[in-house]
């Protein structure tokens, strides 16, 4: 069952992709096989066994969550559209980056109507997405290649990640935010268990990646994930305890979710909400990280596949 099949058929199967692997699945197939594919995946990105019994680790718990603790509302948190309307009913519409426009298709956008500078995004993935600064200089048939390579992916099967499963795709565009430096500085809320616990700050994301993990005193950590410790000093973020109390409203409901907020020019703006942060196979240093926060991370009632 588990041999490699290239024939890929969209509609008609699962796509899973292990690295330069694909492997396609009917209707048919058991969701009962999906540990097996995920256990496969873990050592190849890894090269840990993936303990799905007795998980202990903070990336073990994350591939547990990923297949037993799925839900409609979970679902509607990953889609970077409806996460909006729980976003305004939960802590208010002032927290929302202003919306310039939703779409099916690339080509229903009406380029004229939008500014000078705007934001595009995929609703039904990670890091889709194209950073407009400048119309003038925008490559529109580059976007457009992209868009309508990533409307026909289900971003679920890279990874098994399957709140993203059943989200509609669509394109949406929002407000360019920057603050008066030029900068966006976004804060990412560690939350376990309904309590938020830490917070990163990841710089150079385009040079030299580093990423710094506090508490919510704004100590920090002796560990990092995937990235180096930055060894510029971080200053404390002015809204910190709002933003921490925001994040507890959005996570009361979950076992673990990392909230995102931006904060600029002294106004706090909702990110988005990850459910599988890194895909729970970022590298802790020192390892024995990877164990502490999986103490923390206490897992729910198991759910049916």
């Amino acid at each position: 069952m588990f041999d490699l099949i290239e024939k890929i058929k969209y509609g008609e199967g699962l796509r899973i992709k292990l690295g330069s692997y694909a492997l396609t699945f009917e209707r048919n197939l058991r969701r009962q096989d999906f540990p097996k594919i995920l256990k496969r995946w873990f050592k190849k990105r890894t090269g840990k066994n993936l303990n799905l019994n007795n998980p202990q680790t903070y990336n073990e718990k994350i591939q547990w969550l990923k297949l037993y603790d799925n839900s409609p509302l979970k679902t509607k948190l990953s889609d970077k559209y409806l996460v909006r309307e729980w976003v305004k009913e939960q802590i208010g519409e002032e927290y929302l980056i202003p919306l310039l426009g939703v779409w099916d298709n690339f080509d229903d956008i009406d380029f004229d109507k939008l500014p000078e500078k705007f934001v595009l995004k995929a609703n039904h993935g990670s890091h889709w997405n194209i950073i407009v600064k400048d119309k003038s200089k925008f490559d529109k048939i580059g976007a457009k290649k992209k868009f309508d390579k990533w409307m026909k992916r289900n971003y679920a099967v890279k990874s098994l990640e399957l709140q993203y499963k059943d989200i509609e795709p669509k394109i949406i565009a929002e407000k360019y935010m920057e603050d008066s430096k030029g900068e966006l500085n976004d804060y990412k809320i560690l939350c376990f268990n309904g309590k938020p616990e830490y917070v990163w700050i990841d710089c150079g994301r385009y040079s030299n990646h580093t990423r710094n993990i506090y508490d919510l005193s704004w100590n920090l950590q002796p560990f990092t994930i995937q990235f180096p410790t930055s060894q510029i000093k971080i200053e404390k973020p002015e809204h910190l305890d709002k933003m921490t109390e925001l994040a507890k409203k959005l996570c009361r409901d979950f076992a673990h979710v990392r909230v995102d907020f931006y904060c600029i020019n002294g106004k706090i703006y909702f990110g988005e909400m990850t459910f599988t942060s890194g895909s729970g196979i970022e590298k802790f240093t020192p390892e024995k990280y990877d164990f502490e926060l999986g103490n923390k991370l206490i897992l729910p009632e198991k759910k049916g596949l």
